[in-house]
């Protein structure tokens, strides 16, 4: 099994409630015009990362966990909002089915592993066996206690191969996740978020406090450390998690040399043909 990261012991220290780890404290919402712009310059330099991974053939994983409503989704997207999809892919697998239950747990996980020149971000993985498959009883206890035992040397294999893997935590406090359980009940355009597990997870909110730490104890190595980072603030916690993916990743820029637009080619007799098409409404 790997080391502990020298860093858990600060980690641990400074987050002794959910509340402390979620972020509340005196500090000021961003203005959304700052927001805004912060994030563009993060994202421009997303791209210059992008550039990067693919001259460098590059293979790096990005894992996001964290409670249900801990803002994960919104997370993802706005890393993935400039860049191309071939080369930044989002996994999100659903629940097993019947013949993959019966695989090793990260056979899955596995096939959807970077080749060179790829980021795959994760929203929830292999960290599914010491979540809601603990909690809910999907696997057994033996099953779970494999998991701890066996997922460092598994993530420190992965890190040995070459592979960057990082690892965040979304930590959202009580207070705020049951307010925005309540806003997906009651906007129409967010209620598909909100699953009978969801409702599950609002239920049983110690038992996956309890689920969490035992997590991080046990995953937290030297190879493979997790960084929390607190999500009660959506705005502040996507521009500090992006900068830090970004600090994280030791690329340098690739040098832009901007194309020539050719000219159009001649027309050399093309007329438009006359023929009536179906034009969609022009409501706007």
């Amino acid at each position: 099994m790997a080391h502990k990261s020298k860093n858990k012991k600060q980690h641990t220290s400074s987050l002794d409630s959910d509340t402390q780890r979620s972020g509340v404290d005196s500090k000021q919402k961003i203005g959304n015009k700052q927001y805004v712009a912060e994030l563009f310059k993060l994202q421009v330099e997303l791209v210059k990362l992008q550039d990067w991974v693919k001259a460098t053939n590059a293979r790096i994983v990005i894992v996001f966990e964290g409670r249900d409503a801990a803002g994960k989704g919104g997370m993802i997207k706005r890393i993935v909002e400039r860049v191309s999809p071939r080369i930044f892919r989002v996994v999100a697998l659903p629940s097993p089915t019947e013949r993959q239950k019966t695989q090793l747990h990260a056979q899955r996980y596995v096939e959807q592993l970077p080749a060179g020149g790829e980021v795959v971000i994760f929203d929830r993985s292999w960290y599914n066996r010491a979540g809601v498959e603990y909690v809910m009883g999907f696997c057994t206890a033996e099953d779970y206690r494999e998991f701890l035992r066996d997922c460092p040397a598994f993530e420190a294999f992965l890190v040995n191969q070459g592979i960057i893997l990082l690892k965040y935590w979304l930590e959202v406090s009580e207070k705020v996740q049951h307010k925005r359980f309540l806003a997906r009940i009651s906007d129409p355009s967010k209620r598909w978020k909100l699953s009978p597990m969801d409702l599950e997870s609002h239920r049983r909110w110690y038992d996956y406090s309890r689920a969490r730490d035992e997590m991080l104890a046990a995953t937290d190595t030297r190879a493979a450390p997790w960084y929390v980072v607190p999500s009660d603030d959506k705005k502040r916690a996507r521009l500090n998690c992006i900068a830090h993916v970004l600090s994280s990743i030791p690329h340098e820029e690739v040098p832009y040399t901007p194309p020539k637009l050719p000219p159009r080619q001649k027309a050399k007799g093309y007329v438009e043909p006359k023929q009536e098409h179906r034009t969609i409404p022009q409501l706007w």
